[in-house]
């Protein structure tokens, strides 16, 4: 597992590394197309500034987005009770608890660091699963914050923003900037800005979906470690499978974060999906029952 981990955080600062190596291309193309050096200039500054302000901003952003509810122990004892339990066992400190009030079982960790984690889970997940399937979800969750992966997620969140807000400058200067583009600058820079702007959030989607998948299955296999009850996870997933359905509140940004697409189900969704077929998850812990 710690070499899967290592693996896991060489991978992703490849990734990372390819956001920031594709946001300062298409700066470059601006620059080229409209012969203006400080075109690229100025973009990075706002897009270092941008993905800072996501990456204080994300957690709450994403509590808000989903109508996430923070709770206490005496609103859900049940569900405060493993999160606590799982907080002394990993030696983690005891993240927010959030219920989010939808029929879709689902679940998912956000926030920085572990001192300023959350945790939530729909009413959905909660009625569907035992103690020891909640609890190993749960565990998946905290195996999030753990491994910090709710930490590269803030990253990847922030830089999958940037590279869109950077897209949708660039159409908007091409097509209802001023004027002096006409006379000015290169008609094939301005060609290769409109191909970046399309390409762009594609590849950044692949990115962001290359972090989550490998990060799913470390999180499952975290989770079967934590618990010392693989088949917990395993019938978790199974159920996950089972009742699986769309959120309410669907939102491609927060995709990623959850322990299950909570998206609706369609060809383009499945393929380019953060998350790893279940069957291939639970094959995972089934290979994997020995050295938990």
């Amino acid at each position: 597992m710690y070499k899967q981990i290592a693996e896991n955080k060489r991978r992703t600062v490849g990734i990372i590394a390819v956001f920031v190596v594709l946001i300062g291309g298409i700066a470059a193309l601006f620059a080229w197309a409209y012969n203006d050096p400080w075109l690229a200039v100025w973009a990075i500054i706002g897009a270092i500034i941008y993905a800072v302000i996501q990456y204080f901003a994300a957690g709450s952003l994403t509590m808000a987005m989903t109508g996430a509810k923070e709770i206490q122990k005496k609103d859900n004892p049940r569900l405060y009770n493993i999160v606590e339990n799982l907080s002394i066992t990993t030696g983690l400190p005891m993240p927010k608890v959030y219920v989010i009030d939808d029929k879709a079982p689902n679940a998912f960790a956000t926030g920085r660091d572990p001192k300023h984690a959350a945790v939530a889970a729909t009413t959905g997940l909660i009625d569907i699963m035992d103690d020891k399937e909640l609890t190993a979800v749960m565990a998946h969750e905290m195996s999030h914050v753990k491994n910090y992966d709710i930490r590269v997620s803030m990253i990847v969140f922030g830089l999958v923003c940037v590279v869109g807000v950077i897209s949708d400058l660039a159409f908007r200067m091409m097509f209802y900037g001023n004027r002096r583009r006409d006379n000015e600058g290169s008609p094939i820079g301005y060609a290769f800005v409109i191909v970046a702007a399309i390409l762009s959030p594609l590849v950044a989607s692949i990115a962001q979906m290359a972090v989550s998948r490998q990060r799913e299955y470390l999180a499952d296999a975290s989770a079967a470690h934590i618990t010392r009850y693989p088949e917990g996870m395993i019938a978790a997933l199974k159920k996950l499978q089972a009742h699986s359905q769309p959120m309410k509140s669907q939102n491609i940004a927060t995709e990623a974060m959850y322990i299950n697409n909570p998206l609706k189900k369609g060809f383009f969704s499945n393929l380019l999906s953060s998350h790893p077929p279940i069957e291939k998850r639970i094959e995972r812990l089934e290979h994997g029952k020995k050295t938990f």
